[in-house]
């Protein structure tokens, strides 16, 4: 067996084997396959063929069979290959329809879905533009008091199903909640990474009422998108997920979800205690009366192309600068384009936001210069001449260099773990924490919750150390020295021996029979297989911890190397070479997983450049070696992002960047696509550059369950590759809205107070962050590592700012960061990236004509009296007019008590 075979073969089974028994897995597609079919799929199909959509029907039920672009006819939107298998009562398919209703005198809803309990829908005469249509009855029971008629009809290039529901009683009836099973193939089950990225789909709603659509991408991240839009008055007013469908959930399954037009029902009985996204509503049919509601299916021929084709389709379409995550100090913009006038703008909570309308654009788009001024959730509702109603969901945090401050204090105060004794050796660090109870976690079902590794962890510790990278605080790095060379280093991380920098498992474990009385608390359900034993907490050969290790290591180095007095412990050299023989032990200790691509897996490019800049060659030219040796591998695979799951969103952000770098330029293509396959840009703070993952709340949450998680670290660390592809193509805008979402992302769900949680919960029902650290700071990596103010000029919206904000004069065109960090600035026109290993850039301008830029720097402080310039060309060289000394490949410019003023000039490279 080569070893490309063995990659994809061991994905399942390694998967599996984190959560139960194999035969465990495998039984709930085996019972579902025992369950009797009443699809009737033996009556037949339906086969409707559509200009660029060909619509397979179930003729027994008129429910989609498949749907598959015309131009790609061996590809299926739908799970259609488990049609059989997903034939019996109460699995979901497009074109079901849910409902709860009640009458007057019932104080309780009563719930009703055509997926229930099955009967042949009678067909009825189809007349144009409808190409089938059929009278739902038989699939309620006698005493539903409503008659529900369901069409498909073709409409432009696509399909519109259209659910027409008549009030056929005696009295008034309340509709309280009204639902669309969304059922798209995301079932990843049973497949190889090539065949899921060849069959498979990920989707995103954008649950913006009657502007709102979900978008169905696929896997590697090329078109067709399909896009399922509102027809008519039919609002995306909540996202249900379907728990009911006995579709088995788990880690290769995320389970389905509803479009919900109305919710009062759910949100005032199953989501009584969450703040629902948009206000929930009802609907009152009168005797006889009837209402219509549909949805319409449509081709956008790439992931770039959905914007231009919700226009051409006269769907309002909103595009949020920087997004929809907004600081406090941020001039924010807005721009909508859409055939009507804007009647109204409403701020929820009221006073949350301030808006204020600028000039349009040539081209017609609304402009409205947007403020934070409530911390907290908010809603922008548009009110649009026509009738149409848009919600617009933005997120206001603190300026970011307070919100950073906030949680460093956080970390290194509430967090902080000192008790000299502690029978696990983990005393002095900072330690996992339940913000629900206020308390540090020292014991936990799940061993490596309580032992300060793996990603649940570890997150806390290598947040509080990236938060130094960010804005570096004494206090706080003396603790976090002490952690390192105390508690890390010979403890987590073996110091000595042939296991030397090998990085555990777990401190904590579950060993009673060795152990003191009372050694674990009685409230702890030890019995799972994830209370790991002595032995298995100190096994070596988790690849995934050693990132963590490293990155702590480096960022050691770092502050010893480029300030003054904050480390004091070792010297520079010794974290650097710790952190690169970290790297080189992961290859060695735990070479299995070590073949893919690793969280954080970007910190061993980052030790590659300062070994080489420092002139450690010999150990540069070892970890380089190691290094290509995986991205070689990379490269012979066709979607390299194997991983310890059956699919991952985390290892192609270390794929990406060591096959950008070996000139495997073709790989990091693919990896980039992938990565915008799940990655997408929607006017919603909580799915703006959101990485898809919905499993670690089972391994690192407090409410441990399947659930997509908004903004889990994944978020902040494919804005990576992203931002590091748009620093590549300056031009392409796409990939700056995407990758800086995900890089607010990261730091959007801090709490007011300076908690990092461990993601926010995506259902209904929750709709608030989860109450464990976990693994939130793999994700604040990504933003301490890839914080930039970015400025741009767009061909329609003008000059712009992402991190920084935008003043303009007659001649120049200067941003201020608003960054935390203020330590970098890209200045997309002239290609032009300015990075300061130490200082803080105060402000920055440029003259697009003579292409000169002003760099200003703040002033010196006590531990930061140098500033050290690095600057990275693409369409123009740069270079400071004014001569200053080189070391390690920066200028090294003195810092005074004032601002100081760099003229950079340029000359066309050759």
């Amino acid at each position: 067996m080569n070893l490309k075979t063995m990659t994809h073969r061991v994905l399942v089974v390694s998967a599996l084997a984190l959560t139960t028994p194999l035969w465990a897995q495998q039984s709930p597609w085996k019972k579902l396959e025992e369950k009797p079919s009443t699809l009737h799929l033996e009556s037949g199909y339906v086969t409707l063929p559509g200009p660029a959509l060909e619509l397979r029907l179930v003729k027994a039920s008129q429910t989609v069979a498949s749907l598959k672009p015309n131009a790609e006819k061996g590809f299926d939107f739908t799970p259609g290959d488990r049609l059989k298998v997903r034939s019996s009562d109460g699995l979901y398919h497009l074109g079901d329809i849910n409902l709860r209703l009640r009458t007057p005198g019932q104080s309780d809803w009563q719930a009703y879905s055509s997926a229930q309990k099955r009967g042949d829908v009678k067909t009825l005469p189809a007349t144009k533009p409808a190409a089938a249509s059929a009278d739902l009855s038989p699939s309620f029971p006698a005493e539903f008091p409503l008659e529900v008629k369901r069409s498909w009809e073709q409409s432009g290039k696509g399909w519109v199903v259209r659910f027409t529901l008549k009030n056929k009683s005696t009295q008034p009836v309340e509709i309280g909640s009204l639902g669309f099973p969304l059922i798209f193939n995301n079932i990843l089950e049973g497949n190889t990474l090539e065949q899921a990225h060849d069959r498979n789909v990920f989707y995103d709603p954008y649950i913006g009422k009657e502007a709102g659509y979900l978008q169905v991408t696929r896997l590697h991240g090329k078109g067709p998108v399909l896009l399922v839009l509102p027809e008519g008055n039919t609002p995306f007013e909540a996202y249900n997920p379907l728990l009911d469908d006995p579709t088995p959930r788990g880690i290769t399954f995320e389970g389905f979800h509803e479009w919900m037009v109305h919710s009062k029902a759910h949100a005032e009985k199953d989501w009584s205690k969450a703040q629902p996204w948009n206000q929930p509503t009802s609907l009152t049919l009168q005797p006889g009366e009837s209402k219509s509601y549909g949805l319409k299916l449509v081709l956008a021929p790439a992931i770039r192309s959905i914007e231009s084709t919700l226009v051409e389709q006269k769907r309002p379409v909103s595009v949020g600068i920087p997004g929809y995550v907004v600081p406090q100090d941020v001039n924010a913009r807005l721009f909508l384009k859409y055939p009507s006038a804007v009647k109204s703008v409403q701020v929820e909570p009221a006073g949350a936001l301030s808006w204020q309308v600028d000039l349009a654009t040539k081209n017609g788009w609304k402009a409205y210069l947007i403020r934070g001024k409530q911390w907290g959730r908010a809603r922008l509702t548009i009110q649009y001449q026509d009738g149409l109603t848009q919600t617009i969901h933005y997120k206001v945090v603190k300026p970011e260099a307070e919100t950073i401050a906030d949680f460093g204090n956080f970390l290194t105060t509430k967090q902080w773990f000192e008790v000299p004794k502690d029978t696990f050796h983990r005393s002095p660090s900072v330690i996992s924490y339940d913000y629900e109870t206020k308390q540090q976690v020292t014991q936990d079902s799940r061993a490596w919750v309580a032992g300060l590794s793996d990603e649940g962890g570890a997150g806390s510790w290598l947040g509080a150390m990236m938060k130094q990278l960010v804005v570096p605080n004494q206090q706080e790095i003396q603790k976090l020295e002490r952690f390192v060379n105390q508690t890390l280093w010979g403890n987590i991380q073996h110091n000595e021996g042939p296991e030397k920098y090998g990085v555990r498992k777990s401190l904590f474990y579950y060993q009673p029979d060795s152990m003191p009385p009372n050694t674990y608390s009685t409230a702890v359900n030890y019995k799972g297989w994830s209370a790991w034993p002595r032995k298995e907490a100190e096994s070596l050969g988790r690849s995934y911890n050693y990132p963590h290790v490293a990155a702590a290591h480096w960022v050691m180095y770092r502050m010893a190397r480029n300030h003054r007095d904050l480390v004091t412990q070792q010297d520079w050299k010794f974290y650097l070479e710790n952190a690169c023989q970290t790297a080189l032990g992961m290859v060695k200790l735990a070479p299995y997983y070590a073949q893919f691509g690793q969280m954080e897996g970007t910190v061993f490019f980052l030790i590659l450049k300062d070994l080489k800049r420092e002139g450690l060659t010999a150990l540069a030219s070892e970890l380089e070696a190691a290094m290509k040796k995986r991205a070689d591998l990379w490269k012979s695979l066709a979607y390299p992002f194997g991983s310890e799951m059956p699919w991952d969103s985390t290892g192609q952000e270390e794929v990406y960047i060591w096959s950008y770098y070996f000139g495997y330029r073709d790989k990091a293509e693919v990896t980039l696509n992938a990565i915008l396959g799940y990655m997408p840009t929607l006017p919603h703070w909580a799915y703006n550059g959101n990485a898809r993952r919905y499993w670690d709340f089972l391994y690192g949450g407090k409410i441990s369950r399947v659930e997509r998680q908004i903004h889990h670290y994944g978020s902040g660390l494919n804005a990576i590759p992203v931002l590091t592809a748009y620093r590549d193509q300056p031009d392409d805008f796409y990939l700056l809205r995407v990758g800086y979402g995900g890089l607010m992302g990261a730091i959007a769900n801090i709490t007011e107070d300076g908690f990092g949680p461990a993601a926010f919960h995506s259902f209904p029902s929750t709709l608030e962050n989860d109450a464990l650290s976990g693994d939130y700071g793999c994700g604040f990596f990504g933003y301490a590592v890839n914080t930039t103010a970015f400025l741009t000029q767009h061909p329609e919206f003008g000059w712009l700012g992402f991190g920084g904000n935008v003043t303009k004069s007659k001649t120049d065109v200067t941003l201020t960061p608003t960054t935390a960090a203020r330590t970098s600035v890209f200045l997309a026109s002239v290609g032009l990236d300015i990075s300061l290993d130490a200082g803080k850039i105060e402000k920055v301008t440029l003259n697009p004509q003579t292409k000169t830029v002003t760099l200003s720097l703040q002033p010196a402080t006590v531990t930061t009296p140098t500033a050290y310039l690095r600057l990275k060309t693409g369409k123009q060289s740069y270079h400071p007019k004014k001569a200053f000394a080189q070391e390690r490949e920066a200028y090294v410019i003195p810092l005074t008590n004032q601002t100081q003023t760099i003229t950079l000039v340029s000359s066309a490279k050759k």
